[in-house]
């Protein structure tokens, strides 16, 4: 892999409720990106952050009673906290939408669009899903004009907004889609798909007086930006841009390399929307777009009706924050959907990290401590092999995990077979060698799991180094409360 600037960003969740473990699942995925590519060598800017403006969280504030801005802020709270210290994300940039200087890039961005005769007022009437904060077709929606989305009937609206006039880079977005910048590839498929449709321009403002929660138009006290045109522009402003003080657009976005991590309801955002905009600005598009699937719970998206919503707190509570990262690396499918429960989650923890990872650790390192006289002395640097490096270069989180986890019961395998603890009392130099090189080899887990599980990485080699056994790494379920 080439060694280059790297930036890779999530989509911003937005704060109208609380996280939830699709929020957590690309937190995660995206922090294991971000940390293979530093153990590969790469330099790497993380940004995250929250979306605030629009009419969901403006309805929300006003129904909690609260001010919108004290609204934002609890919820701001509660993700950053979950993913800074629930998460332990290794974010550089956390950026919220209320932020001034984010405001400030949202108008420059609008203006460079506005001069490019990229933007224009008209009268528009259309069907306006407040959930999705977007306008449909009619031939979008389900019969009864019902958003398939969130299941709810969209308000015929009618008002003068700006528009934005995507019509006009069908076929750069066409020549755009048409190269290797979305995974997985059907994605990309459906996304050029889209855009041979026929795209029509978008409305990129409201008025004020319907919905005063967002971004000012600028020259026009009347209007306010619409949520998408706004939260869009983070990936930008959270690196300095316009001014670019400290050169990070420069050196991240201009010359690096430019991810994005998405659910994969976001295609008509981040890859269409989004990089017609970086084009009418004269900005450089995003090179990847990688969007994962959603977590079911029970056969069913989880819902707050059906009592199947699984918490991100509460997975942290119950399996820890280290277990809960390979749950959801390694039992959730990189890009289609998975069914979550408990009951599955229980097993997975047990059967891989209780009897398998934290068993291997546990008797390695008693041997270890019990029988050799001084610690294994860190290995030369080496590679990483193919297999490896060749799913996490093409987000196969899952396929990272299962090589990790063909060498944990390889390794289990050659103490059964070989039972050094039992080879010391009749040959003790050959056990002695045959335990160290177990310990080498568990130094070697060790390394691999940095970007999956980065707390137990550390755990295992210091042990190593030391020559003495940790604690418990995976308590039994039955000693958690």
């Amino acid at each position: 892999m080439e060694k280059r600037a790297r930036y890779i960003t999530t989509t911003l969740p937005y704060v109208n409720d609380d996280p939830h473990f699709g929020h957590a699942l690309e937190f995660i995925q995206t922090d294991a990106l971000a940390r293979y590519w530093r153990l590969m060598g790469h330099e790497v800017f993380f940004n995250t952050g929250t979306d605030e403006h629009g009419q969901k969280i403006a309805q929300k504030a006003d129904e909690a009673g609260t001010s919108r801005q004290d609204y934002v802020d609890r919820f701001a709270e509660r993700f950053e906290n979950l993913n800074r210290d629930v998460f332990g994300l290794s974010f550089d940039s956390f950026i919220r939408t209320t932020d001034e200087h984010h405001k400030k890039a949202a108008q420059e961005i609008w203006r460079r669009c506005l001069a490019k005769g990229d933007i224009y007022k008209k009268s528009y009437k259309g069907l306006y899903c407040v959930g999705c904060e977007l306008f449909y077709k009619e031939s979008e929606l389900l019969e009864g004009n019902i958003c398939a989305i969130h299941q709810k009937p969209c308000q015929e609206i009618e008002e003068d907004n700006y528009f934005f006039s995507l019509s006009k880079y069908q076929s750069y977005l066409e020549e755009y889609l048409s190269q290797p910048v979305i995974e997985p590839e059907w994605r990309r498929i459906e996304a050029l798909k889209f855009v041979q449709n026929g795209l029509e321009d978008f409305s990129i403002s409201r008025e004020k007086s319907r919905m005063d929660w967002g971004i000012p138009v600028p020259d026009d006290e009347n209007q306010v930006m619409y949520v998408w045109f706004d939260a869009l522009t983070n990936y930008i402003s959270c690196l300095g841009w316009p001014d670019d003080a400290n050169g990070l657009f420069e050196k991240f976005w201009v010359n690096g390399h430019r991810m994005q991590m998405a659910g994969k309801d976001q295609i008509r955002f981040q890859s269409i929307m989004w990089q017609a905009m970086l084009k009418s600005a004269d900005l450089p598009a995003t090179d990847k777009v990688f969007y994962h699937g959603f977590i079911n719970s029970g056969g069913h998206k989880m819902s707050k009706s059906l009592g199947n919503v699984i918490s991100p707190f509460a997975v942290v509570e119950r399996y820890g924050l280290e277990a809960t990262r390979y749950l959801l690396l390694r039992h959730v499918h990189p890009v289609d959907d998975t069914d979550v429960t408990w009951e599955k989650m229980d097993e997975w923890y047990t059967a891989g990290l209780v009897n398998g990872l934290g068993n291997l650790v546990a008797r390695v390192m008693k041997m270890a401590e019990t029988h050799l006289d001084e610690p294994a002395k860190r290995p030369e640097a080496i590679g990483f092999a193919e297999e490896y490096t060749a799913a996490l270069d093409t987000f196969n989180f899952q396929g990272a995990c299962d090589y990790i986890w063909s060498r944990v019961g390889a390794l289990d395998e050659r103490i059964a077979t070989e039972e050094p603890f039992k080879l010391v009392k009749t040959d003790p130099a050959k056990a002695k060698a045959i335990i160290r090189e177990l310990v080498l080899e568990l130094y070697a887990l060790g390394r691999l799991l940095n970007p999956i599980m980065p707390a137990t990485s550390t755990i295992i080699k210091d042990a190593v180094l030391k020559n003495k056994k940790p604690e418990n790494l995976f308590s039994r379920l039955e000693q958690v409360k």
